[in-house]
């Protein structure tokens, strides 16, 4: 019996880009799905994730009806990667502060790493250029919690935990974040300790 496949699970939270996220975990030759915020555990385990992303949104996390995360992501221990309003949701739903941010962010901005050698940057400069679009920011760590980098506007611009939960405020999956798919495969091969086995003809064989 050929080993089950592992997937990433890619949680949508309404945003433009999900299908570009899968299209470049799909680049780094990992398969992922797509899935709505409120799909069930039951609904993905038989996927076999080994890692799940949370997706950007036009939400506001401290907006009465925003969606959130469903409680499996942060209780199966997988490692998880929030991009923009999916890093403000893991932010509060993991006990940290989100606010309105005193000036939107949209466009061109030069992230700092804070730390050298993170996993998340491995072979990357300790600055690079990354593309911004958020109108909310993080105010407050969640416990546990660093902050990894920051831009002129977001001074908390990454953050992590020792558990493998990780949140960056721009968008890796744009153009105009030139090296953010190093970034995404970091996540994918460092973090979720992802093969690069997958390729298009397996998703037609699988069929």
């Amino acid at each position: 019996m050929s080993p089950q496949r592992e997937s990433i699970l890619i949680v949508d939270f309404g945003s433009q880009y999900s299908r570009l996220i899968a299209r470049r975990v799909r680049e780094s030759s990992v398969y992922c799905e797509i899935v709505s915020y409120n799909t069930k555990w039951g609904a993905v385990k038989g996927l076999n994730p080994k890692g799940i992303i949370l997706s950007g949104g036009p939400a506001s996390v401290y907006d009465e009806r925003s969606p959130l995360a469903p409680l499996w992501v942060f209780e199966s221990g997988l490692p998880v990667l929030g991009i923009c309003y999916g890093m403000q949701v893991l932010v509060h739903q993991l006990g940290g502060k989100v606010a309105a941010s005193t000036k939107k962010e949209y466009g061109h901005a030069v992230l700092h790493q804070n730390k050298p050698n993170e996993s998340l940057f491995t072979g990357l400069p300790q600055s690079l250029p990354v593309w911004m679009s958020h109108a909310d920011q993080v105010t407050e760590l969640p416990p546990g919690f660093v902050s990894m980098a920051h831009t002129d506007n977001s001074p908390i611009a990454v953050v992590g935990n020792d558990k493998g939960i990780l949140g960056i405020q721009f968008h890796p999956e744009v153009v105009h974040t030139p090296q953010g798919s190093n970034i995404i495969e970091n996540f994918l091969t460092k973090t979720c300790n992802m093969g690069q086995t997958w390729t298009p003809g397996n998703f037609v064989s699988d069929s």
